[in-house]
């Protein structure tokens, strides 16, 4: 039994460039709650917030940009390169996320909750799960990842590995090991897997079932022609890989692109889709990524058959439910293509146009500027009146 009652808390953990986030987004996907530590780290030093202050005045004013924000890349450059400055670190911020931990998983409606640290195993959080999953990958792909997507030198990839504790430790305390060294979606079946593992977890594939109200009856035609069934319900559901083949087509459709499956399955661990869709014909999709309790949406096409408005705004309300049982304070949406189409929809749904100057907290817009697309026009909406500027 873990520390939290009527919960099911699982300690994600593994060395860097392992998979974490990948498997974390899977979780989340199948309908846990999760918590990034490192995103909450990212957050108690925001300014204002308590670790502000204590890590200046530990590291000096020179890790500030102009704005006076923490920079942290600067202050990863000193934390990673002197192991007596990362305890100082983590002296400060730890124990503030550890509060802030708590008071999230306490918070959360989930039955299931997924706290990623990459140090669980060596603090107590480790004796208040009720399991610990670990990542595992091999050497060679951990360093390509490093040198590869976080684009750092060989030199630096092995700095940044060997300050880490072994991964054999970690690996000695797993109760489930997801091996991520092959496609996503190798990785997608062990977590698919382990999941159903979980005393009490229940299905939550299929999200909610709409109703739709009938336009008026037009005039009887002089010729009558054969028309297609009228759509009178459509499912929205968390896809599943096989879906992932209509989701490709539908955007192709809708986008002119030419994706498949595979890109889809790339995406799948960095962000969530809902599908609308009626009698196995995809209708709509809508893909989002909730961290740092900000949501970002960055995909949304709905088949011009379909009723628009209807499967639009049903795909937007499951998204806004799932970003608040997530404890989002914030949606952005980014709106690239078929603006003038997608545009009135959102608007129905109380979202207003803005821009990355007008965003008021600082730590919401760096997460706008770090995935808004360069031709994006970026849409917001409010999903709590006060913001958890320091959730503890």
């Amino acid at each position: 039994m873990g520390h939290w009652k009527d919960k099911y808390v699982i300690g994600l953990t593994g060395n860097i460039a392992m998979g974490k986030s990948l498997v974390l987004r899977m979780l989340q996907h199948l309908g846990a709650y999760t918590i990034d530590a490192d995103a909450l780290t990212h957050r108690v030093m925001a300014p204002n917030a308590p670790a502000y202050k204590p890590v200046v005045q530990t590291f000096g004013q020179f890790i500030l940009t102009p704005q006076k924000e923490i920079d942290r890349n600067k202050l990863a450059a000193i934390a990673f390169s002197d192991p007596d400055a990362l305890k100082k670190l983590e002296a400060i911020t730890h124990p503030l996320i550890r509060g802030a931990i708590d008071m999230l998983v306490r918070r959360s409606d989930k039955y299931v909750v997924v706290i990623e640290a990459i140090k669980l195993v060596e603090g107590e959080l480790a004796n208040q799960v009720d399991a610990i999953w670990v990542v595992d990958s091999s050497p060679e792909n951990q360093m390509r990842r490093l040198m590869g997507k976080r684009g750092m030198s060989a030199e630096e990839a092995k700095r940044r590995i060997t300050l880490q504790n072994p991964q054999k430790d970690k690996l000695s305390r797993a109760n489930v090991v997801i091996t991520n060294n092959e496609t996503p979606e190798k990785t997608w079946m062990q977590v698919q897997a382990a999941w159903r593992s979980i005393p009490g977890v229940r299905d939550t594939s299929t999200v909610a079932t709409v109703q739709v109200t009938p336009p008026p009856a037009p005039a009887p035609a002089p010729s009558p022609q054969p028309v297609p069934s009228p759509i009178t319900s459509f499912d929205i559901k968390r896809p599943q890989p096989k879906d992932f083949d209509k989701i490709a087509a539908l955007i192709n459709k809708i986008r002119g692109t030419s994706l498949d499956r595979s890109d889809i399955m790339a995406h799948f661990g960095e962000k969530t889709y809902l599908l609308a869709e009626s009698n196995n014909t995809p209708l709509g999709v809508i893909a989002y990524l909730v961290e740092n309790l900000i949501t970002r949406v960055d995909e949304f096409v709905v088949e011009s058959a379909a009723p628009t408005q209807q499967v639009g705004q049903a795909l937007i309300k499951a998204m806004e439910d799932a970003a608040e049982e997530l404890q989002s304070e914030v949606v952005f949406v980014f709106l690239s293509h078929n603006v003038d189409g997608n545009k009135p929809i959102f608007e129905k749904s109380e979202y207003q146009e803005t821009t990355i100057e007008s965003i008021q907290y600082p730590i919401w817009r760096e997460a706008v500027k770090e995935s808004k697309p360069q031709d994006a026009r970026i849409f917001s909406k409010r999903l709590r009146e006060k913001p958890i500027q320091v959730p503890i």
